[in-house]
């Protein structure tokens, strides 16, 4: 097939660290070309693909000082998108919303992947206007604020097989991989980790939006004897990093899309604490791949019983179920289906979800509207603002 790929310009794809949404579409880019398809990548300059690449911009917004504005670099994408569209057999969008009137002017087959949290109340508006629009989500627990949304499929994120390497035998140390922000509650993980008296390494950013949450309420926690704090870390650190941990400590407040960073771990054999919120409970085997927890006295004891899950059995269930080639062959399926069956936007349209998955662990707990995103800023739900989004875990 001839497929498009269209990515966020905020980071590089793959990104130099932290980045899922980037990081996702860069393995789902490379699978796909490997399976013989020809594709054509939309993203920064800088991006590093084996696809052919349309560089809407010379380099990553994030890394161009440069930059004011990011959304006119998105439309400049969305103009070469409308100039190219007939080149391709399926249009894939990774920008949320952004390009949905654009989409409906095209007439062409299409899907997009939404990759964020969608309980803001701004959305609703959004999906009730474009309900004719064909979406995937990240997780079936996703989902559930938009019932009204054209869901025609969940793809769980994937990993190249050897990506990472398996680590049969865990440290001394626990970890803490992604972003310091309210609701991935970092302030939790030292807690566990301390009160055990263990260890705890922290890999993480600090973007604009939470670096005055991070001087008040986190810094001051990097004083501690048993915290070190390793900034942002590429894939070449992971393996090394995660492998030799414990655990990795994933002790969210809010509604998690995904969550990349936990097969990040499974994929190392590193078991994970986690709470139960968001896709949590679709992706972690509970006493199998992790222990999910409801507050932090059941994490900090099932913290203490990491060591006793079998490594090996983490590994497996991670090249089971979550491969960049079952990713790819699962889109594949959703971009065949969107071509055979025309499923092309059109105002009026009533959605007709296709081959929607309903959650298979039962209902997943629901977050007010807002709530985590109400403590960072309204800018940081805009589809293409830093932090719009956080699939990456």
């Amino acid at each position: 097939m001839r497929i498009a790929q269209v990515a966020p310009l905020y980071e590089s794809v793959p990104p130099v660290a932290y980045g899922g949404t980037e990081r996702i579409v860069h393995y789902l880019t490379e699978e796909l070309v490997a399976m013989g398809h020809e594709v054509t990548l939309y993203a920064s300059g800088d991006a590093r693909t084996s696809a052919r690449l349309v560089p809407v911009c010379p380099r990553s917004l994030r890394l161009d000082p440069g930059c004011i504005d990011p959304i006119a670099h998105h439309m400049v994408m969305l103009e070469l998108i409308s100039r190219d569209h007939e080149k391709y057999d399926v249009l894939h969008f990774h920008i949320d919303y952004f390009h949905f009137l654009l989409s409906r002017m095209l007439r062409l087959p299409q899907l997009t992947t939404l990759h964020g949290r969608l309980d803001l109340p701004d959305l609703a508006p959004i999906y009730d206007r474009f309900g004719d629009m064909p979406v995937v989500s990240i997780s079936a627990a996703q989902r559930t604020p938009l019932p009204q949304a054209k869901w025609i499929g969940t793809v769980h994120h994937g990993l190249p097989e050897h990506l990472l390497r398996f680590s049969p035998n865990g440290g001394d140390y626990f970890v803490f991989v992604g972003r310091i922000s309210p609701e991935k509650r970092v302030d939790r993980a030292i807690e566990i980790a301390t009160a055990l008296g263990t260890k705890i390494k922290i890999a993480a950013k600090v973007d604009k939006a939470d670096r005055e949450y991070f001087q008040r309420e986190i810094a001051h926690l990097f004083d501690n004897p048993l915290v070190e704090y390793l900034g942002e870390v590429g894939d070449a650190q992971k393996s090394e990093l995660i492998g030799g941990a414990r655990a990795l400590l994933f002790p969210i407040d809010w509604p998690e899309p995904f969550g990349l960073v936990m097969i990040e771990a499974m994929a190392c054999g590193t078991p994970v604490i986690a709470f139960r919120h968001g896709s949590v409970p679709e992706v972690i085997d509970d006493g199998v791949t992790g222990f999910i927890v409801d507050d932090m006295p059941a994490a900090i004891e099932a913290a203490s019983r990491a060591h006793e899950l079998d490594r090996r059995r983490v590994r497996e269930v991670f090249e089971e179920r979550f491969t960049a080639r079952r990713m790819a062959k699962e889109y594949l399926e959703l971009y065949r289906r969107v071509a055979e069956s025309n499923l092309i936007p059109f105002p009026g349209h009533a959605p007709e979800p296709v081959g929607a998955r309903s959650p298979e662990q039962g209902d997943a707990p629901r977050e007010a509207p807002g709530a985590a995103q109400a403590r960072r800023g309204p800018q940081d739900a805009h589809p293409v603002r830093e932090n719009r989004r956080a699939s990456g875990g």
